[in-house]
């Protein structure tokens, strides 16, 4: 154990001393801008005011309109108080009564220079601040925003003490306090297996008459994984052990339950028997913060088990996960799988993370992609697709793609990421700030606001912006001493020699199979940039124009069709068939001729014809829009609200008279949480709003409570069915057998309607059924059109016979008039052909049987 112990002591300072040298404000070399003229300092010096300028408006409006509540709701200049606000899920479980704003603020306060304020506010945290609050809190947002921030106060507090400038009267008492946190959340690790229930109560612990909580079975990899620094360097900082044990044992569990072919991890695991609940592997959410301990933990404590581990890790997601410059998640036992075609804003962090590893050209690829992602939004929506459309349009001021601009920076020296910072200080600026603080957005697309400014904001985002745009010359201390959490509190890197590792705290070592050169030190200059200063550059040209944001108008000759595919966060196919639309692929046709073949040569450009069929299709084909109909008095029927149905749970096509029940609302309303009213939803059908979760989660805890149908209704104000095109509720992934109650999804409008007749009635009846049962109306036969491409040539001249076809026939402007003679067939007996020249109505394909005509 004692040549293990020095072999990590050796390799840790030697990677510390390469750290602080990639880090040193000569960086790794010279760069010179290649995308732009370098910034000045006075320039520098404006924007770095200007971020100063904002920290100053954000953290006073909270100080003075919400403190000493938990948040500032920056749109009603007030404060949010747990229990005075409407309930909004797991979201609430970052709330304590315990001035969360503040105490994640307070080191960032010191970074900032604004030294009296932090005193003021140091004073405050220990004369206001309790922590024995009767509130269920999550293990997790408390201990990487709390105790984090206390531990990181603590050490600015100690510092200014030291050089005898401020905080003369500084007695440790928030290290004081960080010890009775950690005490506190420590009764979540009361488990068999000692990965922590995700909940904890701050006076009663966990499984206690009453504490509300201790019944979960399950927490996500990030939430029992990212622990080690905290309470390490609380462990260190105290002189108790305790709590890095716990959570060094936590991390040995995940290391364990990896999937031993792939190295991968999944996303949700059982607390009690550590069984994997959800096989997903990614970057993202759920996990992000897992990957980052492992490789800070090394950093902070100089123990090399962290760092093969991470090493180990790192080499299966660049294989799997890394498909540059996407992250895709992959199934952990089937990593050539990808589980989903979107991905979510909190994998922004991962270049910053790359950037520690040394490996920097995959890094330079993902940032790029994601600040061409924010210059065609504005900011990174919640979740994007594949192809940079919007599958969740929040955006809470989220800091990671800010994090990964200040290390890109830091370690190239590439004046460009300076430019882009700027972008995300104008934006912040210009589509965020209200007069009461800054707003979260709640729809990149339309840039409404929501009543939100996360804590975060001011702990992480003014951070990394103030040092993106500083010299050491502007910090008041050096900031190479120092490693970011999470939440970018600040701990020192000496906790590794300046204070004894916990006795019992080696675990087994665990060697790599493949060692590279970043394996134990950052790279040289001339392996990254060998002799070439626009390596950067060179990488980041690939990828300017993945959106199509900012790439001059191209004209081709041949003409395009535009579908309606909006951003419903649909895959286009699974779009077209919720309309009835069907793609099916042709091969080429041997007749085509070569001039043809020539003139349309361009990859993936075809000329090619449009063939509408129509035909009866079996009712269980159909993609069918589906009601909820209000039979209650005073209604009886007569509203009758559209919805969207679900590709999972009870098919409502199948049952001959629908659902009926009374519609009960969840509590909380997102049903992203535990599930507060049971008793009242047993039997019932449930309201439950849209966002925070997936639909397949709410709908397991909905129907376990004993809800026997879910109405979803959409968070974005304003949305309706007559705007937005209905679309299929997808599950998550995972098998969705399990999910057998009916559910569908309503617009906010019609939301609001069927909201608001249970405000007023309280009991409110609905029958939910495909739009075709509706009672009280007359049935109607639905045509489905199905489309399908053809190349030239491939219409045989007996298919004009047949009488269920409507052949359009869509040419290039080049194409002869004799090619496009044909208008459209259609069946003699259900309308009459017509020409342009012709001046009978055209068809209808809305009728009540074949044989009606117009």
């Amino acid at each position: 154990m004692g040549n293990r112990v020095v072999r990590g002591t050796q390799s840790f300072r030697a990677f510390v001393m390469l750290l602080a040298a990639v880090f040193s404000s000569g960086f790794l070399c010279a760069v010179v801008a290649q995308d732009g003229q370098a910034m000045s300092a006075e320039e520098k010096t404006q924007v770095r005011e200007q971020i100063l300028e904002m920290f100053d408006h954000a953290y006073g409006s909270y100080m003075k309109y919400a403190y000493p509540a938990d948040e500032l709701m920056p749109l009603s200049c007030r404060g949010r108080v747990r229990g005075l606000e409407p309930n909004r899920g797991d979201i609430d479980d970052s709330l304590g009564k315990f001035s969360l704003t503040l105490i994640d603020t307070l080191d960032t306060l010191v970074l900032l220079n604004r030294l009296e304020d932090f005193e003021e506010a140091v004073k405050k945290t220990v004369k206001d601040v309790r922590l024995d609050n009767d509130v269920v809190v999550s293990v997790f947002e408390t201990n990487i925003r709390v105790l984090g921030g206390l531990l990181g106060a603590h050490v600015m507090a100690d510092l200014l003490k030291q050089r005898g400038e401020k905080m003369q009267w500084y007695g440790d008492e928030l290290l004081h306090m960080a010890k009775d946190l950690g005490y506190r959340l420590l009764p979540a690790f009361n488990t068999t297996s000692g990965l922590p229930y995700p909940r904890v109560n701050l006076r009663y612990g966990v499984v206690n008459p009453l504490s509300r909580t201790g019944t979960e079975t399950d927490t996500c990899t990030a939430c029992a994984g990212t622990m080690i620094l905290e309470f390490a360097a609380l462990s260190r900082l105290s002189g108790e052990s305790v709590f890095e044990e716990h959570a060094r044992k936590a991390l040995d569990v995940l290391w364990e339950k990896r999937q031993r072919g792939s190295n991968l991890m999944g996303t949700v695991i059982n607390i009690h028997n550590g069984d994997w609940v959800r096989r997903d592997s990614g970057v993202g959410a759920g996990i992000d913060s897992y990957y980052e301990y492992l490789m800070k933990a090394y950093i902070l404590l100089g123990d090399n088990v962290y760092l093969e581990r991470f090493n180990t890790h790192y080499s299966a997601i660049m294989k799997y996960i890394s498909q540059p410059p996407l992250l895709l998640s992959v199934h952990m036992h089937n990593p050539t799988v990808n589980v989903r075609s979107w991905m979510d804003s909190l994998l922004a962090f991962f270049p910053g993370l790359q950037v520690l590893r040394g490996d920097l050209k995959p890094a330079i690829e993902t940032h790029e992609m994601l600040y061409q992602v924010t210059k065609q939004h504005k900011f990174l929506p919640e979740a994007f697709t594949t192809e940079f459309r919007v599958h969740w349009g929040q955006h809470p001021l989220r800091p990671e793609f800010a994090e990964s601009t200040y290390f890109l920076y830091k370690a190239t020296g590439d004046p460009y990421y300076l430019k882009v910072g700027q972008s995300i200080v104008e934006k912040l600026n210009t589509h965020t700030r209200v007069p009461c603080g800054f707003a979260a957005v709640q729809d990149v697309r339309t840039g409404a606001h929501e009543d939100r400014m996360d804590s975060f904001f001011l702990a992480e985002m003014f951070k990394y912006l103030y040092l993106l745009f500083s010299e050491k010359s502007h910090l008041p201390f050096d900031i190479d001493d120092y490693i970011f959490t999470t939440e970018a509190h600040l701990l020192p890197v000496s906790l590794s020699t300046s204070q004894p590792a916990c006795e019992g705290n080696n675990t087994d070592l665990y060697t790599t199979q493949v060692e590279d050169l970043f394996t134990y030190s950052c790279p040289s200059a001339q392996t990254l940039f060998p002799n070439n200063p626009s390596f950067a550059k060179t990488i980041r040209d690939s990828y300017k124009y993945l959106t199509g944001v900012g790439r001059a108008p191209h004209t081709s000759p041949v003409r395009g069709i535009e579908l309606p595919l909006h951003d419903t966060g649909m895959e286009p196919v699974e779009f077209l068939k919720s309309m009835g639309i069907s793609l099916t692929p042709l091969t080429d046709m041997a007749a085509a001729s070569s001039a043809s073949r020539t003139k349309d040569s361009q990859k993936g450009v075809y000329r090619v014809k449009l063939v509408a069929e129509v035909r009866h299709t079996p009712e269980e084909e159909e993609v069918v829009p589906h009601i909820v109909q209000l039979i209650s008095p005073p209604f009886l029927g007569r509203t009758v609200l559209t919805a969207g149905p679900a590709k999972f749970g009870m098919d409502l096509t199948k049952q001959e008279h629908g659902v009926k029940g009374s519609i009960v609302k969840s509590v909380p309303y997102t049903a992203c949480g535990h599930i507060e009213n049971p008793i009242e939803l047993q039997g019932h059908i449930a309201l439950a709003l849209r966002g925070d979760c997936m639909f397949a989660a709410k709908a397991r805890r909905l129907q376990e409570a004993g809800a026997i149908g879910v109405i979803f209704i959409d968070q974005r104000e304003d949305s309706s069915s007559a705007e937005t095109p209905l679309f299929q509720m997808v599950g998550d992934g995972e098998s969705t057998d399990d999910i057998t109650v009916p559910l569908v999804f309503l617009f906010s409008r019609e939301g609001a309607i069927l909201t608001g007749a249970l405000q007023e009635h309280q009991n409110v009846d609905v029958l939910l059924l495909p739009k075709e049962r509706q009672l009280g109306k007359e049935k109607t036969e639905k045509l489905n059109i199905k489309f399908r491409l053809a190349k030239e040539g491939e219409l045989e001249d007996n298919e004009a016979d047949t009488g269920t076809t409507i052949r359009l026939v869509l040419e290039s402007d080049v194409e002869s008039e004799a090619e496009g003679e044909m208008s459209e067939v259609v069946h003699p007996s259900t309308c009459t052909a017509h020409t342009e020249a012709d001046h009978q109505e055209p068809c209808s394909l809305d009728r009540k049987s074949p044989q009606s005509t117009p």
